[in-house]
């Protein structure tokens, strides 16, 4: 039987790990972003929303948000390259289906469930900015997991 202490080789490292990042505005048109995750195994939670927090105080940007405005799943398909993800919406508060396509597009890229939620004013949308912030949130996400999966 060994002793009480383990060395510092066999610590097992936490299986859950949050992170928030700040993301500044990729067009003077466009709010800063901050992009949230929560890494499990094989898995990654993210929520993503714009933001007027400091960089400095982002860790509070997701507590001003909506974790379900937009909110979707999906699973890479397994067996078969190429095969979409499946996905499902998970709640939806307006007509958007952003959160869902973007979902299945990750998923797929890094081979991990996705849980994807989007918190974006519907201002943006009437002021002809919601392509121009939807290619900003996906490309902050984008960095943010492949991040992760080199870590």
């Amino acid at each position: 039987m060994s002793s009480g202490t383990q060395s510092d080789s066999s610590v097992m490292q936490p299986r859950i790990q949050v992170d928030t990042r700040y993301f500044p505005p990729a067009d003077l048109a466009l709010p800063a972003l901050a992009v949230q995750t929560t890494r499990l195994v094989d898995t990654y939670m993210l929520w993503v929303g714009t933001t007027d927090v400091d960089q400095e105080q982002i860790a509070d940007a997701p507590l001003q948000g909506c974790l379900a405005k937009d909110w979707a799943c999906a699973m890479p398909a397994r067996e078969t390259p190429g095969t979409p993800a499946a996905a499902t919406p998970l709640y939806r508060s307006s007509s958007s289906e952003a959160a869902l396509s973007m979902a299945q597009r990750l998923a797929r890229r890094f081979k991990k469930q996705i849980f994807l939620s989007i918190d974006m004013p519907p201002s943006l949308g009437s002021m002809g900015q919601e392509g121009k912030l939807l290619l900003a949130i996906e490309r902050a996400v984008v960095d943010t997991v492949k991040s992760h999966e080199m870590a």
